[in-house]
């Protein structure tokens, strides 16, 4: 019976430091993911701000015909 009662104690003991390391993975892969949406939201900003505007400035444009 003791056998039976250490050999679930050394599983258990393995299956916590395998749940730690998975824990640490998805604590990575979380950061990671944060910082590559930020990365794609400020390329998103300047992809924006790049892009020209179809509305000329005021002083391109050619002036009425009535002028």
């Amino acid at each position: 019976m003791e056998d039976r009662v250490t050999e679930l104690e050394i599983r258990l003991t393995h299956l916590e430091d395998t749940i730690d390391v998975l824990n640490k993975t998805i604590i990575k892969q979380h950061d990671a993911i944060d910082l590559l949406q930020l990365q794609v939201s400020l390329l998103e900003k300047k992809i924006k701000a790049s892009q020209s505007s179809p509305v000329a400035h005021e002083s391109e444009e050619t002036p009425p015909p009535h002028y």
